[in-house]
Protein backbone atom coordinates (compact mmCIF):
# COMPACT_ATOMS: atom_id res chain seq x y z
CA UNK A 1 0.00 0.00 0.00
CA UNK A 2 1.02 3.64 -0.36
CA UNK A 3 0.98 6.08 2.52
CA UNK A 4 0.20 9.58 1.26
CA UNK A 5 1.20 12.44 3.55
CA UNK A 6 -0.15 15.92 2.88
CA UNK A 7 1.57 19.12 4.02
CA UNK A 8 -0.66 21.10 6.37
CA UNK A 9 -0.20 24.83 6.98
CA UNK A 10 -1.12 25.94 10.55
CA UNK A 11 -1.43 29.66 9.75
CA UNK A 12 -5.21 29.72 10.02
CA UNK A 13 -5.40 31.35 13.42
CA UNK A 14 -4.17 34.74 14.65
CA UNK A 15 -0.97 35.15 16.67
CA UNK A 16 0.51 38.30 18.27
CA UNK A 17 3.46 38.40 15.87
CA UNK A 18 1.25 38.38 12.78
CA UNK A 19 -1.00 40.98 14.37
CA UNK A 20 2.05 43.23 14.70
CA UNK A 21 3.51 42.55 11.26
CA UNK A 22 0.41 42.30 9.08
CA UNK A 23 -2.47 43.82 11.05
CA UNK A 24 -4.85 42.77 13.79
CA UNK A 25 -6.51 39.42 13.17
CA UNK A 26 -4.28 38.40 10.26
CA UNK A 27 -4.47 34.75 9.17
CA UNK A 28 -3.92 33.01 5.84
CA UNK A 29 -7.53 33.81 4.99
CA UNK A 30 -6.69 37.53 4.93
CA UNK A 31 -4.76 37.17 1.68
CA UNK A 32 -7.06 34.50 0.25
CA UNK A 33 -10.22 36.60 0.53
CA UNK A 34 -8.77 39.69 -1.17
CA UNK A 35 -7.27 37.90 -4.20
CA UNK A 36 -8.56 38.89 -7.64
CA UNK A 37 -8.23 37.43 -11.14
CA UNK A 38 -5.37 39.11 -12.99
CA UNK A 39 -6.15 38.05 -16.56
CA UNK A 40 -8.84 36.26 -18.51
CA UNK A 41 -9.27 32.69 -17.30
CA UNK A 42 -7.25 33.25 -14.13
CA UNK A 43 -8.79 31.27 -11.25
CA UNK A 44 -8.91 33.68 -8.32
CA UNK A 45 -10.00 33.93 -5.60
CA UNK A 46 -9.78 30.37 -4.26
CA UNK A 47 -12.62 30.18 -1.76
CA UNK A 48 -13.28 27.24 0.59
CA UNK A 49 -16.38 25.08 0.33
CA UNK A 50 -17.06 22.22 2.76
CA UNK A 51 -14.82 23.38 5.64
CA UNK A 52 -15.43 27.11 5.27
CA UNK A 53 -13.11 29.81 6.62
CA UNK A 54 -12.04 27.74 9.62
CA UNK A 55 -9.98 28.70 12.68
CA UNK A 56 -7.43 26.07 13.72
CA UNK A 57 -7.74 27.09 17.37
CA UNK A 58 -11.00 25.12 17.30
CA UNK A 59 -10.73 21.36 17.87
CA UNK A 60 -13.80 20.92 15.66
CA UNK A 61 -11.89 22.43 12.72
CA UNK A 62 -8.90 20.15 13.22
CA UNK A 63 -11.19 17.14 13.55
CA UNK A 64 -13.03 18.07 10.35
CA UNK A 65 -9.74 18.29 8.45
CA UNK A 66 -8.64 14.86 9.64
CA UNK A 67 -12.02 13.27 8.96
CA UNK A 68 -12.09 14.56 5.39
CA UNK A 69 -8.49 13.52 4.72
CA UNK A 70 -9.12 10.03 6.08
CA UNK A 71 -12.22 9.64 3.94
CA UNK A 72 -10.18 10.21 0.79
CA UNK A 73 -7.19 8.02 1.55
CA UNK A 74 -4.71 10.49 3.07
CA UNK A 75 -2.60 8.65 5.63
CA UNK A 76 -1.55 11.69 7.65
CA UNK A 77 -0.59 15.35 7.80
CA UNK A 78 2.85 16.92 7.85
CA UNK A 79 2.51 20.15 9.83
CA UNK A 80 4.97 22.97 9.29
CA UNK A 81 7.02 23.56 12.42
CA UNK A 82 8.44 27.04 13.06
CA UNK A 83 11.36 27.05 15.49
CA UNK A 84 13.58 30.13 15.89
CA UNK A 85 16.35 29.48 18.41
CA UNK A 86 13.92 28.32 21.07
CA UNK A 87 10.96 30.43 20.02
CA UNK A 88 8.06 28.76 18.23
CA UNK A 89 5.42 30.38 16.05
CA UNK A 90 2.02 29.03 14.97
CA UNK A 91 2.53 26.17 17.40
CA UNK A 92 -0.93 26.11 18.94
CA UNK A 93 -2.65 23.59 16.61
CA UNK A 94 0.06 20.94 17.01
CA UNK A 95 0.41 21.62 20.74
CA UNK A 96 -3.30 21.04 21.22
CA UNK A 97 -3.35 17.98 18.96
CA UNK A 98 -0.53 16.53 21.08
CA UNK A 99 -2.06 17.46 24.45
CA UNK A 100 -5.61 16.35 23.67
CA UNK A 101 -4.90 13.20 21.69
CA UNK A 102 -7.36 14.42 19.07
CA UNK A 103 -7.86 14.04 16.23
CA UNK A 104 -6.75 10.41 16.18
CA UNK A 105 -4.93 10.89 12.90
CA UNK A 106 -1.25 10.35 11.99
CA UNK A 107 1.00 13.40 11.74
CA UNK A 108 4.64 14.45 11.48
CA UNK A 109 6.56 17.74 11.36
CA UNK A 110 8.58 19.69 8.81
CA UNK A 111 10.92 22.34 10.18
CA UNK A 112 10.43 25.38 7.94
CA UNK A 113 13.85 26.80 8.83
CA UNK A 114 13.72 30.01 6.80
CA UNK A 115 13.81 33.58 8.00
CA UNK A 116 10.40 35.22 8.09
CA UNK A 117 10.50 38.34 5.94
CA UNK A 118 8.12 40.81 4.32
CA UNK A 119 8.35 38.93 1.03
CA UNK A 120 4.56 38.85 0.71
CA UNK A 121 4.34 42.63 0.30
CA UNK A 122 7.56 43.09 -1.62
CA UNK A 123 9.83 44.01 1.31
CA UNK A 124 12.03 40.96 0.98
CA UNK A 125 15.02 42.49 2.76
CA UNK A 126 13.24 43.19 6.03
CA UNK A 127 13.65 40.21 8.34
CA UNK A 128 10.82 39.74 10.82
CA UNK A 129 12.11 36.61 12.55
CA UNK A 130 15.63 35.32 11.97
CA UNK A 131 17.02 31.82 12.17
CA UNK A 132 20.10 31.50 14.38
CA UNK A 133 21.90 28.16 14.50
CA UNK A 134 24.15 26.72 17.19
CA UNK A 135 25.12 23.42 18.80
CA UNK A 136 23.16 24.28 21.92
CA UNK A 137 20.10 25.11 19.84
CA UNK A 138 20.31 21.74 18.07
CA UNK A 139 20.16 20.11 21.48
CA UNK A 140 17.30 22.28 22.75
CA UNK A 141 15.40 21.71 19.55
CA UNK A 142 15.51 17.92 19.55
CA UNK A 143 14.72 17.71 23.25
CA UNK A 144 11.61 19.80 22.68
CA UNK A 145 10.53 17.45 19.90
CA UNK A 146 11.10 14.08 21.56
CA UNK A 147 7.81 14.04 23.51
CA UNK A 148 5.94 14.65 20.25
CA UNK A 149 8.01 11.98 18.47
CA UNK A 150 6.90 9.51 21.16
CA UNK A 151 3.22 10.11 20.46
CA UNK A 152 1.64 6.92 19.11
CA UNK A 153 0.11 8.91 16.21
CA UNK A 154 3.44 10.31 15.08
CA UNK A 155 4.41 8.94 11.64
CA UNK A 156 7.38 6.58 11.68
CA UNK A 157 9.54 4.78 9.14
CA UNK A 158 11.11 1.56 10.39
CA UNK A 159 9.99 2.60 13.86
CA UNK A 160 11.82 5.93 13.63
CA UNK A 161 9.91 9.22 13.87
CA UNK A 162 9.91 11.07 10.54
CA UNK A 163 11.29 14.60 10.69
CA UNK A 164 11.78 16.86 7.66
CA UNK A 165 14.08 19.86 7.24
CA UNK A 166 13.00 22.31 4.58
CA UNK A 167 16.32 24.09 3.94
CA UNK A 168 19.23 21.84 4.86
CA UNK A 169 21.63 24.12 2.99
CA UNK A 170 20.97 26.76 5.66
CA UNK A 171 22.39 24.55 8.42
CA UNK A 172 26.02 25.50 9.14
CA UNK A 173 26.99 21.91 10.01
CA UNK A 174 24.24 19.48 9.01
CA UNK A 175 26.22 16.36 9.95
CA UNK A 176 26.78 17.66 13.45
CA UNK A 177 23.12 18.60 13.76
CA UNK A 178 21.87 15.20 12.62
CA UNK A 179 24.32 13.37 14.87
CA UNK A 180 23.07 15.38 17.84
CA UNK A 181 19.47 14.63 16.98
CA UNK A 182 20.05 10.90 16.57
CA UNK A 183 22.07 10.67 19.78
CA UNK A 184 19.41 12.43 21.85
CA UNK A 185 16.63 10.34 20.30
CA UNK A 186 18.53 7.22 21.29
CA UNK A 187 18.93 8.46 24.85
CA UNK A 188 15.16 8.91 25.00
CA UNK A 189 14.58 5.29 24.00
CA UNK A 190 13.74 5.89 20.36
CA UNK A 191 15.42 3.73 17.67
CA UNK A 192 16.63 6.93 15.99
CA UNK A 193 15.10 9.58 13.76
CA UNK A 194 14.28 9.19 10.08
CA UNK A 195 15.47 12.46 8.55
CA UNK A 196 14.34 13.82 5.20
CA UNK A 197 16.01 16.67 3.35
CA UNK A 198 13.65 18.66 1.13
CA UNK A 199 14.82 18.93 -2.47
CA UNK A 200 13.17 21.61 -4.58
CA UNK A 201 16.01 23.61 -6.18
CA UNK A 202 19.21 22.67 -7.98
CA UNK A 203 21.40 23.70 -5.03
CA UNK A 204 19.57 21.20 -2.83
CA UNK A 205 20.32 18.12 -4.94
CA UNK A 206 22.90 15.45 -4.18
CA UNK A 207 23.03 12.42 -1.92
CA UNK A 208 21.38 13.42 1.39
CA UNK A 209 23.27 10.68 3.24
CA UNK A 210 26.46 12.69 2.85
CA UNK A 211 24.82 15.35 5.04
CA UNK A 212 23.55 12.90 7.64
CA UNK A 213 20.02 12.53 6.24
CA UNK A 214 18.30 9.27 5.35
CA UNK A 215 16.60 10.36 2.14
CA UNK A 216 15.58 13.31 0.00
CA UNK A 217 12.01 14.50 -0.37
CA UNK A 218 11.00 15.98 -3.69
CA UNK A 219 9.05 19.19 -3.10
CA UNK A 220 6.63 20.28 -5.79
CA UNK A 221 6.37 22.53 -7.65
CA UNK A 222 10.00 22.03 -8.54
CA UNK A 223 10.64 25.11 -10.63
CA UNK A 224 13.70 23.74 -12.41
CA UNK A 225 11.27 21.54 -14.35
CA UNK A 226 10.18 24.53 -16.43
CA UNK A 227 13.61 24.83 -18.07
CA UNK A 228 13.41 24.18 -21.80
CA UNK A 229 9.64 24.36 -21.98
CA UNK A 230 9.57 28.03 -22.97
CA UNK A 231 10.61 27.15 -26.51
CA UNK A 232 7.81 24.63 -26.87
CA UNK A 233 5.06 26.97 -25.81
CA UNK A 234 5.49 30.69 -25.91
CA UNK A 235 2.99 31.30 -23.12
CA UNK A 236 4.91 29.07 -20.70
CA UNK A 237 6.77 31.98 -19.13
CA UNK A 238 4.78 34.95 -20.30
CA UNK A 239 5.06 38.22 -18.39
CA UNK A 240 1.74 39.91 -17.80
CA UNK A 241 1.97 43.62 -16.99
CA UNK A 242 -0.98 44.22 -14.74
CA UNK A 243 -1.59 47.87 -13.95
CA UNK A 244 -4.01 50.07 -12.07
CA UNK A 245 -4.99 53.68 -12.51
CA UNK A 246 -2.12 54.51 -10.17
CA UNK A 247 0.34 52.85 -12.52
CA UNK A 248 1.35 50.17 -10.03
CA UNK A 249 2.54 47.13 -11.96
CA UNK A 250 3.06 43.49 -11.10
CA UNK A 251 4.92 40.89 -13.17
CA UNK A 252 3.33 37.46 -12.95
CA UNK A 253 4.89 34.32 -14.43
CA UNK A 254 2.33 32.04 -16.08
CA UNK A 255 3.11 28.35 -16.55
CA UNK A 256 0.97 25.56 -17.98
CA UNK A 257 0.11 22.89 -15.40
CA UNK A 258 -0.22 20.07 -17.94
CA UNK A 259 3.23 20.75 -19.40
CA UNK A 260 4.66 20.90 -15.90
CA UNK A 261 3.08 17.53 -15.03
CA UNK A 262 4.47 15.97 -18.21
CA UNK A 263 7.96 17.12 -17.28
CA UNK A 264 7.60 15.95 -13.66
CA UNK A 265 6.48 12.49 -14.73
CA UNK A 266 9.36 12.20 -17.19
CA UNK A 267 11.97 13.16 -14.58
CA UNK A 268 14.17 10.24 -13.55
CA UNK A 269 14.62 9.54 -9.88
CA UNK A 270 18.18 10.11 -8.63
CA UNK A 271 20.43 7.24 -7.49
CA UNK A 272 20.04 8.08 -3.80
CA UNK A 273 17.02 7.46 -1.53
CA UNK A 274 14.29 9.71 -2.86
CA UNK A 275 10.59 10.20 -2.08
CA UNK A 276 8.34 11.68 -4.75
CA UNK A 277 5.63 14.32 -4.41
CA UNK A 278 2.92 16.13 -6.37
CA UNK A 279 0.98 19.37 -6.07
CA UNK A 280 -2.65 19.92 -7.15
CA UNK A 281 -1.83 23.43 -8.34
CA UNK A 282 0.08 26.62 -7.59
CA UNK A 283 -0.80 30.31 -7.66
CA UNK A 284 0.77 32.54 -5.02
CA UNK A 285 -0.55 35.82 -6.40
CA UNK A 286 -2.86 36.09 -3.37
CA UNK A 287 0.29 36.52 -1.28
CA UNK A 288 2.52 38.49 -3.61
CA UNK A 289 1.88 41.86 -5.19
CA UNK A 290 4.51 41.10 -7.81
CA UNK A 291 6.67 38.22 -8.96
CA UNK A 292 3.91 35.65 -8.51
CA UNK A 293 4.12 32.18 -10.02
CA UNK A 294 1.06 30.52 -11.51
CA UNK A 295 0.56 26.95 -12.71
CA UNK A 296 -2.29 27.78 -15.04
CA UNK A 297 -5.18 25.47 -15.99
CA UNK A 298 -4.70 22.86 -13.30
CA UNK A 299 -7.37 20.14 -13.46
CA UNK A 300 -8.20 17.14 -11.26
CA UNK A 301 -7.59 14.88 -14.27
CA UNK A 302 -3.98 15.99 -14.80
CA UNK A 303 -3.34 15.92 -11.06
CA UNK A 304 -4.70 12.36 -10.87
CA UNK A 305 -2.48 11.30 -13.79
CA UNK A 306 0.56 12.71 -11.98
CA UNK A 307 -0.24 11.16 -8.60
CA UNK A 308 -1.06 7.78 -10.14
CA UNK A 309 2.32 7.79 -11.87
CA UNK A 310 4.38 8.55 -8.76
CA UNK A 311 2.40 6.03 -6.70
CA UNK A 312 3.38 3.36 -9.21
CA UNK A 313 6.99 4.55 -9.13
CA UNK A 314 7.09 4.55 -5.34
CA UNK A 315 5.90 0.95 -5.13
CA UNK A 316 9.06 -0.25 -6.85
CA UNK A 317 11.62 2.35 -5.80
CA UNK A 318 13.85 1.99 -2.72
CA UNK A 319 13.78 3.08 0.08
CA UNK A 320 10.00 3.23 -0.13
CA UNK A 321 9.36 -0.36 -1.13
CA UNK A 322 9.89 -1.90 2.28
CA UNK A 323 7.56 -4.66 3.39
CA UNK A 324 5.19 -3.79 0.55
CA UNK A 325 4.72 -0.21 1.73
CA UNK A 326 5.57 3.03 -0.06
CA UNK A 327 5.46 6.72 0.74
CA UNK A 328 4.47 9.79 -1.29
CA UNK A 329 3.84 13.42 -0.33
CA UNK A 330 1.23 15.87 -1.52
CA UNK A 331 1.89 19.59 -1.36
CA UNK A 332 -0.53 20.63 -0.02
CA UNK A 333 -3.65 20.02 2.01
CA UNK A 334 -4.46 23.69 2.64
CA UNK A 335 -2.08 26.20 1.04
CA UNK A 336 -5.00 28.40 0.05
CA UNK A 337 -2.99 31.57 -0.56
CA UNK A 338 -0.79 29.57 -2.95
CA UNK A 339 -3.76 28.18 -4.87
CA UNK A 340 -2.54 24.76 -3.80
CA UNK A 341 -5.02 22.73 -1.78
CA UNK A 342 -6.85 19.43 -1.61
CA UNK A 343 -9.49 20.90 0.68
CA UNK A 344 -12.70 21.49 -1.29
CA UNK A 345 -13.10 24.85 -3.01
CA UNK A 346 -16.14 26.48 -4.54
CA UNK A 347 -14.95 25.80 -8.08
CA UNK A 348 -13.91 22.14 -7.91
CA UNK A 349 -15.69 20.85 -4.82
CA UNK A 350 -14.19 17.51 -3.79
CA UNK A 351 -12.84 16.67 -7.25
CA UNK A 352 -9.18 16.76 -6.19
CA UNK A 353 -9.89 14.58 -3.17
CA UNK A 354 -11.76 12.10 -5.35
CA UNK A 355 -8.82 12.06 -7.76
CA UNK A 356 -6.48 11.45 -4.83
CA UNK A 357 -8.45 8.43 -3.66
CA UNK A 358 -8.54 6.91 -7.13
CA UNK A 359 -4.79 7.41 -7.63
CA UNK A 360 -3.90 5.93 -4.25
CA UNK A 361 -6.22 2.98 -4.87
CA UNK A 362 -4.09 2.10 -7.88
CA UNK A 363 -1.38 0.88 -5.51
CA UNK A 364 -3.67 -1.80 -4.08
CA UNK A 365 -5.66 -2.67 -7.21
Amino acid sequence: MTRAIAFNLPQFHPIPENDEWWGKGFTEWTNVAKAKPLFKGHYQPHLPADLGFYDLRLPEAREAQASLAREYGIHGFCYYHYWFNGKRLLERPVNEIFASGKPDFPFCLCWANENWTRVWDGGERKVLMQQVYSESDDLDHIRSLIPIFQDRRYIKIDGKPLFIVYRVNRLPNPRQTTETWRREAGKAGLPGVYLLRVESTTDESGDPRELGFDAALEFQPRWSLQMGLRKRRGHWWERYKLGTGKQIYADQSICDYRDFVDRAIAMESPPYPFIRSVCPGWDNTARRKQGGLILHRSTPEDYERWLTNIVQQAMSYPPNAKQGESLVFINAWNEWAEGNHLEPCQRWGRSYLEATLRALSSSTG
